[in-house]
């Protein structure tokens, strides 16, 4: 698995609140949200960045975004909006490198974001 800290949460060996988690995917809540609702949802499998997945990867990413329109609707704001974020690298402000998906709802997000 992974030593980043999604790596451990996907393996349990670290505790976090989750919401959802299958073979392939876990699903938690965000210890620093940046909206009412702020999820992350990371493959099990450790892919640092975005620039590492590649075309056998395809199923898993498109799981990911499922699973975020699946906690959207469970969490009750899939009607109202909800928005996805995958950063790559620093510069996009990744902090884990372990691949993620943001997923935020719960009040009106501003584009751009500041």
């Amino acid at each position: 698995m992974s030593d980043t800290i999604f790596g451990k949460i996907a393996a349990g060996e670290m505790a976090a609140d989750v919401v959802y988690e299958d073979d392939d995917v876990v699903a938690f809540r965000d210890i620093h949200p940046q909206a009412p609702v702020h999820i992350l949802i990371i493959p099990r499998r450790s892919i640092p960045t975005l620039n590492d997945v590649n075309d056998n990867d395809a199923e898993l990413m498109g799981k990911l975004l499922l699973t975020a329109a699946r906690i959207a609707a469970q969490e009750g704001i899939a009607d109202a909006g909800y928005r996805t974020v995958i950063n790559c690298n620093a510069q996009a402000g990744q902090t884990v490198f372990h691949l993620h998906v943001h997923l935020l709802g719960g009040r009106a997000l501003q584009w751009p974001p500041g």
